[in-house]
């Protein structure tokens, strides 16, 4: 019990930690490249209101760029302190492309944003202008390496375990870096970022042109922020179509989550809005919505590429569904005690020099190693995330995405006619627009993490073992003294910006 206390404050530390970090990233990832289009602008038109308008936005942006850094710091020195198993287990691995992201794209995101903040006047037009576009591809380098490795978390490919130092090595870094989930997690994430910092710049440009303060600066500003929104938006909605296969493919329980599919079908339907039924458990037979609105074959053909496919529900992938060839969970629960058996078998041979008895157990060890993590489970049902917390995450995301698709064609439509000014209950709407895509990035990462549950990495290592033994004591107050602190951050962080955007262009 003192461990799984320990645990659960564990979790909810890292949780906590990259919630918080998760506002302060999407607005760094979209803004940087408004900001170099911006001075861009001015560079090649020499108009000095385009070179206010782009020292405004970065004084937001250093805010924001400097309270990120902060938390995504603390971030991980916690797999040092609070997971040192998983850090023993992969850190061969994972620590590649975080330190790649170290020292590749923060150094040059880093370094150039010092001469884009204090270099003006000091450096010429052209070198200014290229240390903002530096910063800008640098910031969106980082996020590539650290979703490559969030990636690899979610599907570990390229690696070998060693038994020899019960670690998991790396034996091939393309397949580490080009990995589809990898890939794909990337796009799909800096997308909405790009989308919650053009409804950050939409929405307080929209203030300012209801205030009539700095008119025209702000209009310039709201046009910028409408045309990067539509590309954005649209790129958001092709690149979570590609997320969502690969999570079919790779983590399908998480998909079935996501979709509140208990029964797996041929040719499934998507939820497009529904209530669960807070009464359903596994593997009854009630059933799993109260209410629910569905478009027929959507879930299939997004999950398969193709019709008359099947998709696993949650009661198919712990129960197992023989007709179309799905393991149960039991079944891989025992394969995995297998290899964890077969390791501690080939210690012994090894600490007796039995070659043979090493060879024989190490074969054993492979055959089994795919299900390793599962023999650390104690029931099938473990494999289940929290289906509740996974699906209205996930259904909040899509349904604001949809929105953040009509605000933007309405407002650049509005914009390019030079008529948006008259209409002020839509500059209102881009107003109170502008937390929803906090609200709608932070969804999706709860639909990441909290989907891939129990896994620390998928199939081979469950949370409870990633976690450092602990005395639950000292992680309740490390847990909050962060959520102190990160909060006492956050609000510095408000107040700053509020100032800044109260002093204008």
């Amino acid at each position: 019990m003192e461990s799984f206390v320990s645990v659960d404050y564990s979790r909810a530390q890292f949780a906590l930690t990259a919630l918080y970090h998760f506002l302060f990233v999407p607005l760094t990832l979209g803004l940087s490249f408004m900001i170099a289009f911006m001075e861009s602008i001015y560079v090649a038109t020499g108009n000095q209101q385009w070179k206010r308008i782009t020292k405004f936005w970065l004084r937001l942006f250093a805010v924001n760029f400097a309270i990120g850094v902060a938390t995504g710091i603390i971030m991980e020195f916690e797999f040092g302190t609070n997971w040192a198993n998983y850090s023993w287990f992969v850190g061969d691995i994972f620590g590649a492309p975080l330190a790649i992201e170290g020292i590749l794209a923060f150094f040059l995101e880093a370094t150039f944003f010092a001469v884009m903040f204090f270099g003006w006047d000091r450096v010429s037009k052209r070198f200014h202008l290229l240390s903002t576009w530096l910063v800008a591809i640098g910031s969106n380098l980082s996020a590539l390496w650290i979703l490559i490795a969030n990636g690899w978390m979610q599907y570990p490919v390229g690696t070998t375990f060693n038994p020899n130092t019960v670690r998991n090595e790396m034996s091939d870094f393309f397949e580490v870096a080009l990995s589809p989930v990898g890939i794909s997690k990337f796009i799909h994430t800096v997308g909405g970022g790009y989308v919650t910092s053009a409804l950050f710049v939409l929405g307080i440009s929209a203030f300012f042109m209801l205030k009539n303060r700095h008119f025209d600066m702000a209009k310039k500003s709201f046009i910028v922020a409408a045309s990067f929104g539509v590309l954005s938006s649209l790129f958001v909605l092709f690149s979570g179509d590609e997320s969502a296969y690969q999570v079919a493919q790779k983590q399908p329980m998480k998909l079935a989550a996501m979709e509140g599919l208990y029964k797996g079908e041929v040719n499934a339907g998507i939820v497009t809005m529904g209530i669960l039924n807070p009464d359903k458990k596994i593997g009854d037979d009630k059933e799993p919505f109260l209410i629910k609105f569905e478009a027929p074959y959507a879930l299939g053909i997004m999950a398969t590429r193709g019709l008359n496919n099947f998709t696993p529900g949650i009661d198919d992938l712990v129960y197992g569904n023989a007709k179309f060839s799905v393991p149960s969970a039991q079944s891989r629960i025992d394969s995995g005690k297998i290899a964890i058996n077969a390791l501690s078998e080939f210690k012994k041979a090894k600490e007796a020099k039995d070659e043979l008895a090493m060879q024989k157990a190490e074969q054993i060890l492979q055959e089994n190693m795919s299900n390793f993590g599962y023999g650390y489970l104690d029931k099938p049902e473990s494999i289940v995330p929290p289906v509740a917390l996974t699906f209205y995450s996930f259904h909040i995301m899509v349904a604001l995405g949809s929105y953040f698709i009509v605000l933007f064609f309405v407002t650049l439509f509005l914009s390019m006619a030079n008529d948006i000014e008259r209409f002020k209950k839509i500059l209102w709407l881009c107003v109170f627009s502008l937390p929803l895509g906090y609200v709608a990035c932070e969804a999706g990462w709860i639909v990441a993490e909290v989907g891939r549950q129990p896994w620390a990495i998928q199939g081979l290592m469950p949370v409870g073992i990633a976690a450092t033994n602990l005395a639950s004591v000292n992680v309740a107050i490390s847990f909050t003294l962060f959520a102190v602190l990160f909060t006492v951050l956050f609000i510095a962080e408000v107040k700053i910006m509020l100032k800044q955007i109260k002093i204008g262009f």
